[in-house]
């Protein structure tokens, strides 16, 4: 929500706006994602026992609905997210564009209430809160929000603390709530937690964009290898559930820091390969729509 709204606002002046926003978007997401789909329901199946029933919603960035009201279907379960981000795309961009900040804020409120009577409606049929793409909307919207009060340049040296201290004031209570309540399916904590940990990531964001250049965390984010896993964060999103099946599966260890060690290894190496050998031959021509 923050990085797309900081960089609808940056262009909402320029010339092919929606043209350049959506092919670049495209070029990001579409061609790793569909290769993947081809691995996974041609190719891993030689390895790793795959259903292919209800795929069809995978092809067309439906898996979070099915999903969510048990339709059947079969597919990499983590693309409920990207489900979530295609169907953003489709909204966003409009409302950024053809509304000034204050309605877009308006519109960010709206969305938190939304949000919560979606998720209320689910929980009271008996379906899952986690993947819709309106019960999850609020998240997004926080990050939005964070977006348009850095365009308004209004912060001063001291915000940042004020974002510190938001962080803190919230992840103190998700972690009480979490090992008190993790896996009770408590009404309430389904209708807030997601609220709390978007809050939660809005403060270490708006912590991070407001310190300095020599600020020990930034200097942290910005060294060499936080520069090359967000290059393939991507890559690192899209196989790493697939690398820790099949090291689980082939090369079974009990000691769960090494299995995590190895699987983790897997997947960096995969998406590095996947962003050199693949990804960015799409990636180079963004540049043809900056």
């Amino acid at each position: 929500g923050f990085l797309i709204t900081r960089i609808l606002l940056h262009t909402k002046h320029e010339k092919h706006y929606f043209r350049n926003f959506y092919i670049r978007r495209s070029l990001r997401i579409f061609p790793l994602y569909y290769l993947f789909l081809v691995i996974y329901y041609a190719l891993i199946p030689f390895f790793i026992k795959i259903n292919h029933e209800g795929s069809i919603y995978y092809w067309f960035y439906l898996q979070d609905i099915a999903i969510t009201f048990q339709w059947i279907t079969n597919g990499p379960l983590h693309f409920w997210s990207l489900a979530v981000e295609e169907h953003y795309y489709l909204f966003w961009p409009f409302l950024v564009y053809y509304l000034s900040k204050r309605k877009i804020f308006l519109i960010i409120i709206f969305t938190l209430f939304l949000a919560f009577v979606v998720r209320f409606w689910l929980l009271a049929i008996h379906k899952e809160v986690f993947y819709f793409t309106f019960s999850r909307i609020d998240e997004l919207s926080i990050g939005a929000l964070l977006a348009i009060q850095e365009a308004k340049k209004k912060w001063n040296s001291r915000t940042k603390y004020s974002f510190l201290i938001l962080f803190i004031c919230i992840t103190l209570p998700i972690l009480f709530l979490w090992l008190r309540f993790s896996g009770s399916a408590n009404m309430f904590i389904q209708l807030s937690k997601f609220i709390l940990m978007a809050f939660a990531a809005y403060g270490v964001i708006g912590y991070v964009i407001n310190a300095e250049k020599e600020n020990s965390i930034k200097k942290i984010l910005q060294s060499d290898f936080f520069r090359f896993t967000g290059k393939i964060s991507y890559g690192l999103y899209v196989f790493h559930p697939i690398c820790y099946e099949i090291i689980e599966h082939y090369f079974p260890v009990n000691y769960l820091s090494i299995r995590f060690l190895i699987s983790f290894s897997a997947s960096f190496l995969v998406a590095s390969l996947s962003y050199f050998l693949f990804e960015r031959s799409f990636l180079k021509l963004k540049i043809r729509f900056n």
